[in-house]
């Protein structure tokens, strides 16, 4: 049981209850959960101490030394713990590494006798010897201004007397109370009142009951995340009621705990603490890792030589990944005599993640505990580095050097077992060097692997008993047989869901550059007089790759002059919208002379974006930003230099110092305020390059599979008020995204007067009875009362809330002043009545004419409000959140490409609205509008038919015959006929297919629209076509038919289908019942008996029970 600490609170807060449910609960069930997972419960006024600054339990800490040092004397034991209480350092952050390092590694003491010795202060091997408290209410007193103040943190988790991790939480019933506040009392309030107890908390946790997301105490916002695995190999949890419960199953049980704390919260090396850079691995790294780890001891204890392949999405941190296994591997084996102190060597793909990679490993040497980090230049040097040792040692070359025979004919580096090869997406590059090293023909057809046999050849030879293990974000065809098979995945789906990367639009163009279908036919021409002068298949081939038809359309400079104006306007446009914030854009080009010829264009058309500047215009920047900055172009181009380029490309591109230049734009393009904005690239800067404020990416180069995966990635990175990465497609790369997406979300006011009150009254309990018959038969009596469990009562809460979510139910409600009805989801329905109940308690609540009873079902409806509103991201807070709202990368875009291709519209076009068809009446290609329609005709029957299926085969059917009649007319032109005769015949043709096309879809319209004339909901008419359609087809009578105003109106059927849709909203509430046989068989039994009671039909006949029923599970299939 809980200590109460304040039993004046507790009377208090039970007088004033009334049914709400307070910060103060959600903090005793959220200890509660914590004592289930094995912390003890202490308050924090219990806890002795000299002074309130003091943080340390001294009790505990003495305890826990003693236990573990017996041989220290009383006095020694308190030496140690006034050194860990007095610790310090030339800084907050410095402070705080240090801290950490002593509860990590121990604390060096010298006893009486003289010898010095490590005293551990966490029993890291042994966690039963360690005591977890978890503590609340904890007055830390600190001085403001020469006056005492003091802070009180929600909760803190103690372990032997020392404050770890600090929680931070929020009401979840409040919608005004974010996990944002509860970030900003502990990064802004907490480090700048009481950072003395920060020193010992390296970790922070912040919640409102819906979002629970872990950090470390210098974590900046966007960077907490959920946690959302408790073990290894459990299905990700994405629901948002579901945070609290797997965070502490699955960070705070006590051993995992320490196992975070221990090895998984990272610190470069004390010299850059000024950085203070400080980071707790994600739920997804930190399972990789143990995996890993896992299969790397069992590979090297079996000598297979295959450690895994890790598939984590582009942007998800598999950097941080390789520096927990690292330490991992270097630490935690030692019980391994095979793996002793290892050492790994990390080949990268290119010069780009070498950098990357050697910027945080290289400042990593303390966390690696590898000793000697270096960046190796050739295999050479290699042998002779791994050579000199026969442990340790953190090594990064590229596969370009480490596969470069040249100068180094041995294929030997180093026979030692202890070698743990990683791999970091270096399997890409084969494909660039295929000359070097010979791949098989299949290599980007199986998709199934990472590394080519070349390749893997090339490793074993280079380390025989080394284990070689996997990292990539776009696994292409060949090696699992290398690395080994899959051991954990992490796609690009869950890491936009967990808030780690933005989603990305996708935004066609295509019909704004449309191709020179002449040059088409002249380069295939040239292809077959090729042919028929006598050339072989290869020459063909060959020409092909030396000529792409692809390219020189591309690169035909008319079209390129339309793309630079295009890409000028849409991104000045684009960059209006949000002048504040830093938006850089990157153009893909499929060839350097093409990019080059663009860049010209750029040139020509828009000088301005060519005069070299520190900054852009309108840019504040401080003098040492402007001391940091070189002048740059507005837009350049980034490109390697081939050794036949013109002279003035060579020269532009930088000649011999083309290196060099490109490691200026690099860093240029990565600060924020450079007036370097836009890059025109080919092939450099797809892979291992992170700008976050790279937003818009403008694509005219044909990519598939893995390198248009990698590519689009760029602008997938997280950067402050970026809601999205946008790709614009000059290309036509729709198909190929949707195939590596298959692989790889007024002031014033004046009191109320007796009337108001009566009225409001009066509105209160009318909008509580509407409340109450939508929570019909739900059990509500754990949240009003006022002794109940904190726990249960904030787990009805979530499951309350979920019954608002999963609801199916529609219901009518006013709009426009009460003059018509519209039909709302139960979710919106539920949330207007609470708001309306709301407004009207407000006023009659303080004048004590609600009972006890009213007022807590009152409370208990608005903290399930407030727990929908956050879980549905409609809290007016969010505003200062980041997007989190998960929605699967490409698909909202690809559902308008089509329309948008042609129409030029920049949204989602209802194709039953006004003016879709005036638009439609503009497009004046005969042919044109005929396919946009038949396509669009398609869409729209098949998304019918998800709700209608007997509506929906009847306008199917109509589109075939129209369909059909069009061909058969076209085919029935005579071959004779020419010229202007068979052409006005044609578009004859065309013109009556369009006609009836367009009828079918007004016919269309006005179908799904019959249900309001039928006073039936638009699901209700679903089942009274089918009705209708049955007793029509199997010529039983059943109701009368009237005509009403063009309609045919059966009010027997109307009423059955009706009692169907009910029947199905009931059942189906709590349950995916096509998932659950026995609720589905409740289900067709149910509607089975109200079919025979109803008399539907006269006679019993399974065939039409059976086709009801398929409408039925078609209508939940997809609603």
């Amino acid at each position: 049981m809980l200590v109460a600490y304040n039993e004046d609170k507790e009377m208090s807060k039970l007088q004033n209850f009334n049914g709400r449910y307070c910060e103060s609960e959600f903090e005793s069930a959220f200890l509660s959960f914590l004592e289930e997972e094995g912390w003890e419960y202490l308050p924090g006024n219990s806890i002795p101490r000299a002074s309130k600054t003091d943080v340390i339990y001294s009790d505990d800490l003495e305890q826990f030394l003693c236990k573990t040092n017996p041989d220290l004397i009383a006095d020694e034991v308190r030496q140690i713990v006034d050194s860990v209480r007095l610790v310090g350092a030339e800084s907050e952050f410095s402070t705080l590494h240090k801290v950490y390092g002593l509860m990590v590694d121990g604390i060096q003491f010298v006893p009486k006798d003289g010898l010095a010795r490590m005293i551990s202060l966490i029993d890291f091997e042994h966690p039963e010897n360690n005591i977890f408290r978890a503590v609340n209410q904890f007055a830390v007193e600190y001085v403001n201004n020469g006056q005492k103040e003091t802070r009180r943190p929600d909760i803190l988790l103690y372990v032997n007397g020392m404050p770890l991790c600090v929680i931070e939480l929020k009401n979840p019933a409040d919608a005004n109370a974010t996990v944002f506040d509860a970030w900003e009392q502990i990064y802004i309030r907490y480090w700048r009142d009481i950072p003395h107890l920060l020193h010992f908390c390296p970790l922070a946790c912040i919640s409102d009951g819906v979002k629970t997301r872990l950090g470390t105490v210098r974590t900046p916002y966007e960077h907490f995340y959920a946690w959302r695995r408790i073990n290894d190999g459990d299905k990700v949890s994405t629901l948002p009621f579901e945070e609290t419960q797997t965070m502490i199953k699955g960070v705070y049980s006590p051993e995992r705990f320490l196992e975070i704390f221990r090895d998984y919260i990272y610190f470069q090396d004390r010299d850059y603490d000024s950085d203070e850079k400080q980071i707790v691995c994600r739920y997804p790294q930190f399972f990789a890792t143990r995996l890993l780890k896992e299969i790397i001891v069992k590979s090297v204890s079996t000598k297979s030589g295959k450690g895994g392949t890790y598939f984590g999405a582009t942007g998800c941190g598999k950097t941080y990944t390789m520096a927990f296994l690292a330490r991992q591997l270097a630490l935690r084996c030692t019980d391994v005599p095979e793996i002793g102190s290892p050492t790994i060597v990390l080949i990268v793909d290119r010069e780009e993640l070498q950098k990357q990679g050697a910027k945080l490993f290289t400042k990593s040497k303390e966390f690696l505990n590898l000793g000697e980090v270096s960046v190796v230049p050739n295999r050479k040097i290699l042998r002779e580095e791994l050579g000199a040792r026969a442990s340790g040692g953190f090594y990064i070359c590229t596969i370009q050097k480490f596969c470069d025979r040249e100068d180094d004919k041995i294929g030997l580096i180093n026979e030692r077992a202890n070698i743990i090869c990683f791999s970091d997406e270096a399997h890409r590059t084969q494909l660039e060097h295929a000359k070097k090293i010979q791949f098989s023909k299949d290599a980007d057809e199986n998709m199934k692997a990472m590394v080519s046999k070349p390749y893997a050849k090339v490793l074993k030879e280079a380390f025989p008993h080394a284990t070689f293990v996997g990292f990539t974000g776009t696994p292409i065809a060949e090696t699992y047989q290398t690395f080994g098979d899959e051991i954990d995945r992490y796609t690009m789906d869950q890491a936009v869901a967990d808030g780690l990367t933005v989603s990305i639009k996708y935004h066609p163009r295509i019909a704004k550059v449309l191709l020179d279908q002449e040059k088409v036919k002249q380069i295939e021409a040239y292809y077959k007089k090729c042919a028929d002068d006598g050339a072989t298949k290869e020459d063909i081939e060959a020409s092909k790759k030396a000529m792409s038809s692809m390219e020189v359309i591309l690169g035909e400079p008319s079209r390129l002059e339309r793309l630079a104006v295009d890409i000028h306007d849409h991104y000045v446009a684009a960059c209006a919208n949000d002048p504040e914030r830093v938006q850089k854009a990157m153009i893909v080009c499929s060839s350097r002379q093409i990019a080059y010829a663009l860049l010209k264009k750029f040139q020509e058309k828009y000088p301005e974006w060519f005069v070299e500047k520190k900054v852009p215009d309108g840019v504040y920047a401080s003098d040492k930003e402007l001391s940091e900055l070189k002048p740059m172009p507005f837009m350049a181009m980034v490109a390697s230099v081939g050794k036949n380029d013109e002279p003035e490309m060579y020269n532009y591109l930088g000649g011999v110092k083309n290196g060099s230049r490109s490691d200026e734009l690099d860093a240029a393009f990565k600060q924020e305020k450079s007036n370097f904005n836009i890059v025109i690239v080919v092939d450099m800067w797809i892979t291992g390059f992170d700008v976050p404020a790279l937003t818009y990416m403008y694509n005219d180069k044909p990519l598939k599979k893995h390198m248009l995966i990698q590519t689009i990635s760029r602008v997938n990175r997280k950067y402050p008020g970026k809601d999205y990465g946008f790709i614009i497609d000059y290309i036509g790369i729709r198909d190929n995204m949707r195939e590596a997406m298959k692989l790889y979300g007024g002031d014033s006011s004046v009191a109320p007067s007796t009337d108001d009150v009566a009225q409001a009254t009066e509105i209160f309990r009318e909008e509580m009875e509407i409340l109450k018959v939508l929570f019909k038969g739900y059990d509500l009596s754990p949240f009003l009362d006022p002794n109940g469990d904190p726990a249960k009562r904030y787990t009805l809460l979530a499951k309350a809330a979920e019954y608002v979510f999963v609801s199916t139910q529609e219901l009518s409600t006013l709009k426009n002043g009460g003059k018509n009805t519209q039909k709302v989801s139960f979710k919106t329905y539920f949330l207007k009545t609470v708001k309306r109940m709301r407004a009207a308690y407000d006023i009659c609540q303080p004048s004590g004419e609600l009972g006890e009873e009213e007022s807590a079902l009152a409370q208990c409806f608005m903290a399930i409000a407030g727990f929908v509103r956050k879980m549905s991201g409609t809290s007016e807070v969010d505003t200062e959140t980041m997007n989190r709202q998960v929605s699967k990368m490409v698909e909202e875009a690809l559902k308008y490409n089509d329309v948008e291709s042609v129409l030029e519209s920049g949204e989602q076009e209802d194709i039953f609205s006004h003016e879709f068809f005036e638009k439609l009446s503009d497009v004046k290609m005969p042919a044109t509008k005929l396919e946009m329609l038949v396509k669009l005709l398609r869409k729209q029957i098949k998304e019918y038919g998800r709700t209608n299926q007997v509506a929906a085969k009847k306008f199917q059917e109509m589109l075939e015959e129209t369909i059909k009649q069009y061909h058969e007319r076209r085919k029935s032109l005579s071959a004779e006929e020419a010229g202007e005769a068979q052409e006005q015949a044609s578009e004859d043709i065309i013109r009556n297919a369009t006609e009836q096309a367009l009828r079918i879809l007004k016919d269309m319209k006005a179908d799904r629209d019959s249900f309001r004339k039928l006073g039936l909901t638009f699901e209700e008419k679903a089942f009274y076509d089918i009705l209708i359609s049955l007793r029509d087809a199997y010529n039983f009578e059943y109701g009368t038919d009237r005509d009403v105003n063009g309609i045919i109106v059966n009010d027997k059927c109307k009423t059955l289908a009706k009692r169907i849709k009910e029947i199905i909203d009931t059942k189906s509430s709590f349950a995916d019942w096509l998932n659950n046989q026995i609720v589905r068989d409740q289900l067709k039994f149910d509607i089975k008996v109200c079919l025979i009671k109803s008399g539907y039909p006269p006679q019993y006949s399974p065939e039409v029970f059976r086709k009801v029923m398929e409408q039925v599970e078609n209508f939940e299939e997809n609603n």
